[in-house]
């Protein structure tokens, strides 16, 4: 017997075999399995009654809240296509997303309401808009319909059933990459199931654990772990916004197990000046990824804190674990925390391959550097109307992830630099091109330059190198307040240099890569 593996199964069994086990807290809400499943079914039928069909397209911006992990299955469910966005984007990124990926009805939280209702008006092809918003009392915005209102009185029964397939797209997760526009990265069902087995792997999830939400759940579709968690009915703790009291809070009152993370978080974690007033009485678990923590992190973590360390490698196009850095591959008793801050050895299901630029592997000698590419079931569909990009990334077999590394004789990876101009900030991706092309408008900028400069929280931060246009001046203020009249404030650069002129190769392109070692000079550069 063939059955296809779609990700609904994780919430009905765990609802079936677990309905009065907690399911998610969320501030003052706690849902069990079975009101979470039902919550999730009213939740489809208000779709199906606004004429969402197979195959729509539904958004939701939203921090992390209860309302989000609903989203995720009962979108599924009904056959429809979830489109998280990030709400650090600007309007006009929305904007530019929605229209791209034609999203009928949008789901928003009470805090961007406002921003949604700025670009509205070039909203092409949104039919509904539906606003979450759990406080008391509150006051819906004119021309929204209220979340609960919509679902209150929806059946709490399964929808109808629809056919849908394990090779189906369930999410469109867009990515910056290294283009001025970014890109749909279209996840399937199967792509998302054999992540959330990957996850139970080599996370460990289990049904004891309790999830402490420290990533946006935009990233959710990528790492996993509404599927992975729900699939084992493990608790989810739902985190608004990093605050690190709030994080200890939350450990210590929820007996929280398991979380996962950017770097930023951990060095906020680390670095949280009140750690000894509260009573931890777990050993959780911290994921990792987006960049490596310094081994010093890793090693503040275990020892000083007693807890564990996990590292992973992955992207949003491979939804995403492809690599996992495991305390005890090569590495008996965990004490190599430099080995451990590398981006692993391959996931289960994943071939990895690092090959040179006629497509042969480099050697497992820790120097010979080529590009990271996968093969396997957790690798994308394709970008969203974009088929030019998806041959671009996938072909001969493999997705080619644009990331360099090197790899040893046990085939552990270590990332030293990208084919692509990303800059990965605290987990997020910023494309280099894209703040170029806002700095440009600068009325006083004739050339400019940005690439990731080393920064103790965030892993690495935009730096802009700018020439000047004969007979004009500005300072670094002046440019900095500029960017973030055009850009998303995590995407601005974070200092600007002024330069006489930008080393370019006798063809007149950009040497990044000669600007870069002013800045990096002895200084491991832990970007994946």
């Amino acid at each position: 017997m063939e059955v296809p593996l779609l990700i609904n199964d994780f919430l009905r069994r765990a609802a079936k075999l677990y309905p009065t086990k907690t399911a998610i807290v969320d501030g003052d809400n706690r849902f069990t399995y079975r009101e979470f499943q039902e919550r999730s079914n009213q939740l489809a039928h208000a779709l199906l009654a606004l004429g969402i069909q197979p195959g729509d397209r539904v958004c939701i911006l939203s921090p992390n809240s209860h309302y989000f992990l609903e989203s995720f299955f009962g979108t599924s469910q009904i056959g429809a296509i979830l489109v998280p966005l990030n709400y650090r984007l600007v309007a006009a990124d929305h904007e530019y997303i929605i229209n791209h990926a034609g999203v009928k009805a949008v789901l928003v939280d009470y805090e961007y309401t406002a921003v949604v209702d700025g670009i509205r008006p070039r909203l092409t092809t949104v039919e509904h808009w539906i606003a979450a918003d759990p406080r008391p009392g509150h006051e819906t915005p004119a021309g929204w319909t209220d979340w609960d209102e919509m679902v209150g009185g929806e059946p709490t029964t399964a929808t109808p059933p629809v056919v849908i397939d394990e090779n189906d797209v369930v999410s469109i997760n867009y990515t910056s990459g290294t283009t001025a526009r970014p890109k749909g990265v279209m996840l399937t069902h199967r792509n998302c199931y054999i992540n959330a087995y990957d996850f139970i792997a080599h996370l460990r999830v289990s049904h004891t654990d309790v999830e402490l939400w420290t990533l946006p759940m935009f990233h959710c579709n990528g790492w996993g772990g509404s599927y992975a968690l729900t699939a084992m009915a493990g608790t989810h703790v739902v985190l608004r916004a990093v605050v690190a009291s709030d994080i200890y809070r939350l450990i210590e009152q929820e007996k929280v197990t398991f979380a996962c993370m950017a770097p930023a978080v951990l060095s906020t974690i680390l670095n949280y000046p009140d750690k000894a007033k509260h009573l931890i009485t777990t050993r959780p678990r911290f994921t990792v990824a987006g960049a490596p923590p310094p081994a010093a992190f890793i090693e503040q973590l275990e020892k000083g804190l007693g807890w564990e360390f996990i590292q992973i490698y992955g992207l949003t196009e491979t939804a995403p674990i492809i690599t996992v850095s495991a305390a005890d591959h090569y590495n008996p008793d965990g004490q190599d925390y430099a080995r451990r801050a590398f981006a692993g050895v391959e996931a289960i299901g994943c071939d990895i391959q690092i090959l040179d630029e006629t497509g042969q592997p480099v050697p497992k000698d820790s120097k010979t550097v080529g590009e990271i590419c996968a093969r396997g079931n957790m690798v994308l569909k394709g970008y969203w109307l974009q088929p030019e990009e998806t041959a671009k990334a996938i072909y001969g077999g493999y997705f080619h992830t644009g990331d360099l590394a090197v790899w040893d004789e046990f085939a552990n990876v270590h990332i030293v630099d990208r084919k692509k101009d990303v800059i990965i900030s605290g987990g997020e991706n910023i494309s280099s091109p894209e703040v170029e092309d806002a700095l440009y408008k600068h009325p006083a900028v004739l050339e400019c330059a940005v690439i990731g400069v080393p920064h103790e929280k965030w892993g690495e931060t935009p730096k802009a190198l700018i020439v000047l246009r004969p007979g004009m001046t500005a300072t670094e203020p002046e440019i900095l307040a500029f960017s973030r009249t055009h850009l998303a404030h995590f995407r601005c650069p974070t200092s600007v240099e002024f330069v006489d002129s930008l080393p370019r190769t006798v063809t007149g392109k950009l040497q990044k890569f000669v600007i870069r070692e002013k800045y990096w000079a002895g200084v491991e550069r832990r970007v994946n």
